[in-house]
């Protein structure tokens, strides 16, 4: 069994980045050639170089929305952190809260002196809960004068601008987190991809749990994915197929776009128009069906990130280009810098 203790590595606090660069795409780019081995360093904007015409970029069209809310326990006044994680139904949501041991079902939690309130109905098996919100109004303008943008906890710089924690083409609201390497694009890059000849194509896939929940076993097979919402229109599964049947290259923005198109290729053995929740790990041993390419940011030690970029291009290689990434002193995790795998 693949030990998760393998996937390991020491960062130095200083590399982790702490606000994202300007302008977007000038965050620096590793680029990893899996046949040869060749490592080279690049600026984002030179992803032009290795795209090609017929070729197809697929990016995740998730919105953040603002997921953190701050409130108290109705009773004690006790202090309470809500993360909004999946939506079950209009008002019923899964919930990461802090303190969690202390708020157990029939607590109420109160936001914005009461204009959001929270009753606690159950606790999941991954620790979270189950609340049901009552609230005057509509839900997400209520969220969007409350909540904040659920940044992760290595950061610890307040974010000036919360659009910077928002892809340039975010659209479908529902993610906890930002699928951050679609962050270094711009718009004026995405047009000179597109005037290349390569197809820009959307999925959406509502990033939760599942992407950022650590791993807690010891072997990697053990560990189990939480379910997040996927889906892929017409437009987009025709593009790919037709790029495929051509020999052309499908790169995908980020570890979230490519967990939903090889989702939706172990269901159904191609891309087709679907919509549903995938719970898929993918970690070294994989067989990628669809995936030649992928666009990504540098990831958490033990995290299935980690793990899926190491199925890509290989567990050694992945680590040296780490080591090189570190050498150099790149930018780590959510507002750092990028590599492209090949």
């Amino acid at each position: 069994m693949m030990k998760v203790a393998d996937f390991d590595y020491y960062l130095p606090e200083e590399l982790i980045a702490q606000e994202p660069v300007e302008p977007r795409d000038a965050s620096r780019l590793l680029v990893v050639h899996r046949q040869t081995g060749q490592l080279e360093h690049k600026v984002f904007r030179d992803i032009v170089d290795y795209l090609h015409p017929g070729d197809v970029l697929v990016i995740n069209d998730t919105k953040v929305i603002p997921a953190r809310l701050f409130g108290t326990k109705r009773g004690t006044g006790g202090q309470a952190e809500l993360l909004l994680i999946k939506r079950l139904s209009r008002d019923v949501w899964e919930t990461l809260v802090r303190p969690g041991r202390r708020v157990r079902p029939g607590t109420w939690l109160e936001f914005g002196g009461g204009r959001l309130a929270a009753e606690v109905i159950e606790v999941t098996s991954a620790g979270g809960r189950i609340v049901r919100f009552v609230y005057d109004g509509v839900f997400e303008a209520v969220l969007d004068e409350l909540g904040e943008m659920p940044l992760p906890p290595y950061i610890h710089k307040e974010l000036a601008d919360k659009e910077r924690y928002q892809t340039v083409y975010a659209k479908e609201e529902g993610s906890a987190a930002a699928p951050t390497a679609g962050l270094h694009f711009t718009p004026a890059l995405l047009k000179r991809i597109a005037d290349q000849g390569v197809a820009i194509c959307a999925i959406t896939l509502h990033v939760g749990l599942g992407t950022f929940r650590p791993v807690k076993v010891a072997n990697v097979e053990e560990h189990k994915m939480h379910a997040e919402y996927y889906s892929i229109c017409e437009e987009t599964a025709r593009a790919i197929n037709a790029a495929k049947e051509a020999g052309r290259k499908v790169i995908a923005v980020g570890t979230t776009t490519t967990r939903t198109l090889e989702a939706a290729a172990q269901k159904h053995g191609r891309i087709t128009a679907d919509s549903g929740w995938t719970e898929i790990f993918i970690f070294p041993g994989f067989e990628f069906r669809v995936v030649d390419a992928l666009i990504t940011n540098f990831h958490l030690p033990r995290s299935t990130l980690l793990m899926l970029v190491a199925a890509m291009a290989g567990k050694d290689l992945i680590f040296r280009a780490y080591q090189e990434a570190i050498a150099a002193r790149y930018r780590f995790f959510s507002f750092g810098d990028a590599m492209l795998i090949l």
